[in-house]
């Protein structure tokens, strides 16, 4: 519970204090960072589950949408993601509970989904309840809690069960993934040689997808070890940056690794570095963007859920190519063909190069972002301050999609081809996602050039 404690003391914060004997409260002033606290939990257990990026966005997705899924029973300015997204369920506010708060509910349908969806999600228990007595404590009366727990239970059990349905817990049936033999073909990278990451992860049901081949992108440049084919310029083009690497490069670099398999290693031992998923610092974006606008809680629970189905369908899209293509990694490839000393600077994490995921799901987040706040939204990104690295300032969502794209070239982990193709298909996917849940058109052409 220690890790636990600065959230409670800010939650107590948001609210201020309610002097002894007086009146009990209807409801308290809820807030973007409501939400936010419950993703920053939400991310704390993934780094200690070791949860890989799909996954992480499957989590998230399903938790918003429980959240998202209270605004709309409440507030008729909200439509209900019935028939916006697959076979997603038509859900009835439960007349037999009364006197609960919309706020407080949304908040623990989060926290109840999320729960029972993690690994570890049993460390959110504790949370809770130590959360619902701050609600106490702030004069919130004692049947608006009850009603509040009882809706958001009842509301997370239909959302669990459409989570059920979506194909995932049949993955662990499916045969396990053996590199395939081949010049060219992806094999495990060092220092751990992880098995790859999600290969089925294109087997489950999308949100708003079609196909998971909807917006299956060009082939990649073709493996070739001729030294004046297009191929061998990739891993020049790599090889020469990793030797001589900018200050800006190399910080960019780090900001957005976001490997949550990242492994230091000791000589005799190797520990795990605490990185959360590209995922989750998307939404950490999400809730600066929303606190920074003075977003209400019903706008900035829709934008979460959005960033979120976007998230989710942009890996879906991303990891059905990865494991079409099966593409070998610069690290792999530089080592074989041109120096055999060749290390780059980031951990290659354990799943083939093309697409480059950290492309897809940035530019279809800063898709859905920019739709809600604006193409020129100036913000400073300080969500990995806590994991010791430095805030950076952008000028607009898509600045950071691309310079989150060109980080995992700067990298060393990706070539440039897997960044670009990959940017294009995430802004495909999150045009796809407005188009489907708000109707909006496709304006793909209005994108800041790199």
């Amino acid at each position: 519970m220690k890790k636990f404690l600065p959230v409670l003391l800010l939650w107590v914060a948001l609210w201020g204090c309610t002097a002894p004997g007086q009146q009990k409260k209807q409801n308290l002033a809820f807030s973007s960072q409501h939400i936010s606290l419950v993703i920053d939990k939400m991310t704390d257990i993934m780094v200690n589950d070791v949860t890989n990026p799909p996954l992480a966005a499957r989590f998230f997705s399903y938790a918003t949408l429980a959240g998202y899924e209270v605004i709309a029973q409440n507030d008729s300015s909200y439509q209900s993601m019935h028939g916006l997204l697959k076979n997603y369920p038509q859900l009835t506010k439960p007349q037999e509970i009364t006197g609960y708060s919309t706020e407080l509910s949304a908040v623990l349908a989060m926290l109840e989904t999320a729960k029972k969806m993690q690994p570890s999600g049993v460390l959110l228990d504790s949370l809770e309840v130590q959360f619902l007595d701050s609600c106490r404590r702030e004069g919130l009366a004692e049947e608006v809690i009850t009603s509040s727990l009882a809706y958001a239970q009842s509301v997370s059990k239909a959302m669990l069960a459409y989570a059920k349905a979506d194909k995932y817990n049949r993955i662990s049936n499916y045969p396990r993934y053996t590199p395939k033999e081949g010049e060219g073909n992806w094999y495990p990278t060092p220092p751990a040689y992880f098995a790859p990451v999600e290969p089925y992860f294109n087997t489950i049901r999308s949100f708003t997808l079609d196909t998971c081949t909807q917006f299956k992108p060009a082939a990649p440049v073709a493996f070739s070890t001729n030294k004046n084919s297009g191929f061998y310029k990739l891993m020049r083009q790599n090889y020469t940056q990793s030797q001589d690497l900018s200050k800006e490069h190399l910080e960019a670099a780090l900001f957005w690794d976001c490997n949550p398999f990242a492994l230091q290693d000791n000589g005799h031992l190797q520990a795990g570095l605490k990185k959360i998923s590209p995922g989750a610092h998307w939404l950490g974006i999400t809730g600066i963007a929303c606190q920074k606008s003075k977003a209400d809680f019903a706008k900035s629970m829709k934008v979460h859920a959005m960033v979120s189905i976007a998230l989710m369908d942009g890996f879906i899209a991303c990891w059905d190519e990865k494991f079409r293509s099966n593409r070998i990694r610069p690290e792999t490839a530089i080592r074989k063909y041109i120096d055999p000393s060749y290390r780059p600077l980031l951990q290659t994490p354990p799943f083939p190069e093309y697409l480059s995921g950290h492309s897809t799901i940035s530019a279809a987040s800063a898709v859905i972002l920019s739709h809600y706040f604006g193409d020129a939204f100036e913000y400073i990104d300080t969500v990995e301050e806590r994991f010791g690295l430095p805030s950076r300032t952008f000028s607009s969502f898509q600045e950071a999609a691309i310079e989150a794209g060109l980080s995992r070239f700067y990298g060393g982990i990706h070539f440039m081809d897997a960044i670009d193709n990959g940017r294009k298909q995430g802004l495909e996917v999150g045009e796809w996602v407005l188009r489907k849940v708000e109707g909006a058109p496709q304006v793909l052409a209005v994108v800041p050039k790199k």
